[in-house]
């Protein structure tokens, strides 16, 4: 059907996918020997179709590509496995493409599954469906058996039992469930009337037990059982697609019914069955051409039984076979009081396993509906979800290799940063410097060579990536009240704060520097990976709880590059090429428009090294000049690029966090030794309510300290332990090489900490307790002196 609506539509000039879960495609027609299609061979149609359909410039063939969803607006989920068949996947190549696909119009050829029997120990090796028996043996020559036994209540059973005859096995029985067979028998040992109630057998089937009208069980010796259940269309994708279902009584099978949007089901899953009537039916789908093909030899699918076959035990007489479900454990839940069929899923867990049900759902219903004596559609039926057949998540996730595991952002610097020996590293999204290395000097040596340059002259650093907010209207300094723990309606126009953003549970989420330009007009920084989600955290308040207030929110990360001058002589390099500042009266946490290097610029004094700072932020279209431009300044001042290792360095030498580093999203201000930053006279802010909860004062919660290992150059490592008697009451946060204090240092959330000051604690390291003394968080110029220089 699939491939007949392909051919109607190409050739009415559609662009046409067609995708096929299997490695081939032709569905049905790849098992089918004896058919003719106008005079040919199926297997010779088949091959023609294909070379037709890649010959027409307007059609895309993806085989091995499933279609695992079905959204709205004709929007489908296709999963192409590339490389998984191939024994020695090329180097580099793809294992999986994900492709999200929008179609004017969709035409649904899902097909139709066949359904076991239910029956006392069906579940024995050598009992398969008769179209799995017949798909082995006429697709890849494997005869399932040679003494077999073939029942069931469908026409398509007489078909397979007439291959494996012509194969050579022996087909003992054909026990029909029906008065009489409703197809051509093919000379078959027929038993109508006839139920297989049973099988025999340990590591594999040896013998089926038959039940006859008149109540006799015959024991028959096989090495294969074969069942035609009927056929139960497809209808995820349909479903999906939020179409409705209809059940059709006389066959027990649901069908599709409305679709929504432009979506047709063509073929067997809407419950056409046999050769020559599905590819009309696909024609009809394709382009709405009626055609008729003269089609002989083929078995047209009739008939078809639900639930438990006549006469067996429903002990051992499995519906779901991953999870072992039986027919007894349906009527159990039934008599417990479930009524629903989600119910009765969930109690049993019938349907529930990888296959969603494909071969258990329309046998579990006919059971449950039968227990209950109501018709299958007042049971209900179970939700079609996604995905159709199992996927990895990295489908889902995308590809973890170089380039292609996400969108790389760069600075308008990164050039220049690559130019001057820069190693970068991934910081969320953004390539950052990571740090400056020059000929014959190791990663260590230039970090320290940057972190003396920044202490003793002057440093210059890429700042870009910090996420930057506008926050703008007359309530901003109210709105600005709310969402962080600090004071703003009193900071003045060209003034600083560093503040901080707890959510709902009173846990720091954020911080960053935040600059009052006007009265109504904030520049509000964050992390560089917290920028999207205090973005969105400060536009849910807004929309939701805060309708009150006039103000607006803009992301401006990208339109500000951020150039850092940082160190003792910063004032002398950025001052010569600013105009619109008296520096004399700028102090530490100021924040002025102005021109640097003749470009328009806002220029922050802030410091994240403890040192003299100015972060200089221009237009990202203008960042790469001006950076140039202070890097030529400075060269007399001993100027030097620094990266984000050296950066880490010096802040955790002034005892500086980073947040999602040193707080792991349940430390409270107090915790951090933020409590400062609170404004008291605040009436409420975001997450006020809960740091007053009783267990956000308990004695002992975990606190910022300091940590000198006794021997200075003993190296923590970020996540180590801190024990005490052998139980974890800390963990390493930060760790670093300080060539400024000259021995390492550490910063660590340690249970109590401030009350521990002084006492050594023990650190566990594979090389067994490793002793370090607790401390100040802030290892360098305590007082801030350097700040203010």
């Amino acid at each position: 059907a699939g491939l007949a609506a392909a051919l109607a539509a190409s050739e009415g000039g559609q662009r046409v996918v067609l995708a096929d879960e299997q490695a081939e495609f032709g569905g049905g027609l790849l098992a089918e020997l004896d058919a003719t299609i106008d005079g040919i061979t199926a297997a010779d149609w088949l091959a023609a179709t294909l070379a037709t359909l890649a010959l027409r410039g307007n059609v895309m063939l993806l085989p091995r590509t499933t279609a695992f969803g079905m959204f709205a607006q004709n929007y489908v989920g296709l999963c192409e496995r590339l490389t998984d068949h191939l024994a020695a996947p090329p180097p580099g190549r793809a294992r999986e493409r994900l492709w999200k696909l929008r179609a004017r119009r969709v035409v649904l050829a899902a097909g139709a599954i066949e359904r076991p029997l239910v029956f006392a120990d069906n579940d024995r090796p050598g009992i398969m469906l008769a179209g799995a028996a017949r798909a082995y043996l006429n697709r890849w020559a494997v005869r399932p058996g040679s003494r077999v036994v073939v029942a069931g209540a469908d026409d398509a059973m007489y078909a397979a039992a007439r291959d494996l005859a012509h194969a050579g096995a022996a087909v003992l029985a054909v026990a029909d469930l029906r008065p009489a067979p409703g197809c051509e028998t093919f000379g078959l040992p027929v038993r109508a009337g006839t139920a297989i109630t049973g099988s025999i057998g340990r590591l594999r089937v040896v013998a089926a037990d038959v039940r006859t009208d008149g109540g006799g069980v015959e024991r028959i010796a096989c090495d294969a059982v074969l069942m035609a259940g009927g056929w139960t269309p497809s209808l995820h994708l349909h479903s999906q697609a939020r179409g409705k279902l209809l059940f059709d009584a006389e066959r027990k099978i649901y069908l599709p019914g409305e679709a929504a949007d432009c979506v047709a089901s063509a073929g067997a899953c809407r419950g056409v069955f046999g050769l020559a009537a599905s590819i009309e039916d696909g024609y009809a789908a394709g382009d709405g051409r009626r055609v008729t093909l003269a089609v002989a030899g083929e078995a047209v699918p009739r008939g078809g039984h639900a639930g438990l076959v006549p006469g067996s035990a429903p002990r051992h007489a499995f519906v779901d076979f991953q999870n072992d479900v039986q027919a007894s454990d349906i009527a159990q839940a039934v008599g417990e009081g479930f009524r629903s069929i989600e119910h009765v899923k969930r109690y049993t867990t019938t349907g529930m396993a990888t296959d969603q049900g494909k071969t258990s759902n329309i046998n579990a219903l006919a059971i449950a509906a039968g227990a209950l004596g109501r018709d299958m559609p007042q049971v209900g039926l179970t939700t079609f979800r996604m995905p159709y057949t199992p996927m990895t998540f990295g489908s889902f996730a995308g590809l973890a290799r170089g380039d292609l595991f996400d969108p790389v952002r760069r600075t308008p610097m990164h050039g220049w940063a690559e130019a001057h020996g820069a190693v970068f590293e991934p910081v969320g999204q953004w390539q950052r410097a990571h740090h400056f290395q020059q000929p014959a000097e190791s990663e260590a040596a230039s970090v320290a060579r940057e972190c003396r340059a920044v202490r003793n002259a002057a440093g210059l650093f890429d700042g870009s990536t910090l996420g930057k907010i506008e926050v703008v209207g007359p309530d901003a300094a109210q709105f600005l009240e709310r969402m962080y723990i600090n004071a703003w309606t009193k900071l003045a126009p060209g003034r600083c704060r560093y503040g901080v953003m707890l959510n709902e549970a009173g846990f720091v989420m954020d911080d960053g520097v935040i600059g009052r330009l006007a009265p109504d007009r904030f520049h509000v920084t964050t992390t560089t990976s917290g920028a999207a989600a205090v973005l969105h955290h400060m536009e849910d308040f807004l929309q939701t709880e805060f309708t009150d207030l006039r103000c607006w929110l803009t992301s401006v990360t990208e339109q500000w590059a951020v150039i850092t001058v940082q160190g003792p002589r910063a004032r002398n390099i950025v001052a010569p090429l600013t105009e619109g500042v008296d520096f004399a009266a700028f102090p530490h946490m100021s924040v002025a428009e102005c021109r640097v290097a003749d470009v328009p610029a806002r220029l922050f004094r802030v410091s994240f090294t403890g040192e003299l700072g100015f972060e200089i932020n221009v237009p990202a279209g203008h960042g790469a000049a001006v950076w140039q431009a202070v890097w030529a300044a400075g060269q007399k001042h001993g100027l030097t690029a620094y990266g984000t290792e050296a950066m880490h360095v010096l802040r955790a030498e002034k005892g500086y966090i980073v947040v999602g580093q040193d707080s792991d999203g349940t430390a409270t201000p107090d915790d951090l030794g933020l409590a400062w930053a609170i404004g008291k006279a605040k009436p409420d802010f975001i997450g006020k309510r809960s740091l007053v909860r009783p267990d956000m004062l308990a004695a002992g919660r975990p606190q910022l300290v300091g940590l000198l290992t006794e021997n200075p150059a003993a190296m923590l490592e970020e996540g180590m332990q801190i024990v005490e008697a052998a139980v974890p009451i800390g963990h390493v946060t930060s760790a670093y090489a300080s060539v400024t204090l000259g021995r390492n240092i550490a910063l660590a959330m340690l249970e109590g900490g401030r009350a521990r000051m002084g006492e050594t604690v023990s650190i566990a390291t594979a090389e067994g307790a490793l002793p370090a003394i607790v401390c100040s968080p802030v290892f360098y110029d305590p007082k801030g002196v350097r700040l203010d220089a």
